[in-house]
């Protein structure tokens, strides 16, 4: 995250920036494109992965699985009933009834036994092998960018200057917690502590996760990698942390949209577009730092 406060005109900028001490500039272009790459690669991973999730809807703890074993801790399914086909999700033994969404849709009179519906998987239609296709090669963005991503960050001190929660950040964060949830919000340089320590949960801690318990899972890495299925627990084990990360970080990206809608869409957009951020007028005495 980079700051260029403008206060003076003839700058090299245009008039409207030089005459606003308030509009920032708050992220660089590594910081978007990567943004957008993450989106983007993220988007078709998680469409491509609900479609390989169907060849087999459900998820299991342990090295095996099977009608034989009794360790099912996720189930999508349709079943035959009284009133008809009715989809089902089963959570740790509860049955829930999701006709019409998950287990059983599709249009009226044309509806098949499917665990998560068509609109919701890339392709519409089923074919695992284009599925795991499109999966991979978006894995494979999402995991190179990240590491390059990491490295350039550690070397520019964007991680220590803007990331890494300080003391002062965890003292406030109570305080935090309680602007937000009276939806107050205020636009300065730094991220509040919130922002720290969600972006850096999902950087640090589900994206990683992500990588490697999808390596976990392709066969072609036992000889590469032997031992990350011991560690992990079973291939099986990997499958289901790698669905409950899946999980995580769609409700990152619901909280992520609700914060942005709340604090001021067009603000929040066209810094993570442009780079340019207004921030709240400084206090009597503050003057902006450049950087």
């Amino acid at each position: 995250m980079e700051t260029i406060t403008v206060s003076q005109p003839g700058a090299g900028v245009d008039s409207a920036s030089t005459k606003d001490a308030t509009l920032i500039y708050r992220q660089s272009r590594w910081t978007r494109l990567t943004h957008w790459l993450w989106a983007i690669s993220l988007f078709f991973m998680l469409l491509s992965g609900l479609q390989i999730f169907n060849a087999r809807p459900q998820l299991y703890i342990g090295k095996q699985s099977g009608f034989e074993y009794n360790n099912t801790v996720f189930a999508i399914g349709a079943e035959n009933t009284t009133t008809g086909p009715r989809g089902y999700t089963e959570i740790f033994g509860h049955r829930f009834d999701t006709t019409g969404v998950l287990g059983w849709s599709g249009p009226a009179g044309q509806q098949t036994s499917r665990a998560f519906p068509s609109w919701a998987t890339i392709p519409s239609y089923y074919d695992l092998g284009t599925a795991r296709v499109v999966h991979f090669f978006f894995a494979w963005i999402l995991t190179t960018t990240l590491v390059v991503w990491l490295v350039a960050s550690l070397v520019n001190g964007h991680l220590r200057r803007d990331l890494a929660p300080r003391l002062d950040d965890l003292k406030r964060l109570p305080q935090d917690i309680i602007e937000h949830a009276k939806l107050r919000f205020h636009h300065t340089r730094e991220y509040n502590t919130l922002q720290k320590i969600a972006y850096g949960g999902v950087l640090f801690v589900l994206l990683p996760l992500m990588i490697i318990t999808g390596l976990a899972m392709s066969p072609s890495m036992n000889s590469v990698l032997p031992w990350l299925n011991e560690v992990l627990g079973g291939r099986q084990t990997a499958r289901t942390i790698h669905f409950t990360v899946m999980v995580l970080l769609v409700g990152f990206f619901i909280v992520h949209i609700m914060m942005i809608l709340a604090a001021g869409p067009i603000n929040e957009l066209r810094s993570i577009i442009t780079g340019w951020y207004r921030t709240d007028p400084p206090r009597h005495g503050d003057t902006e730092r450049s950087a």
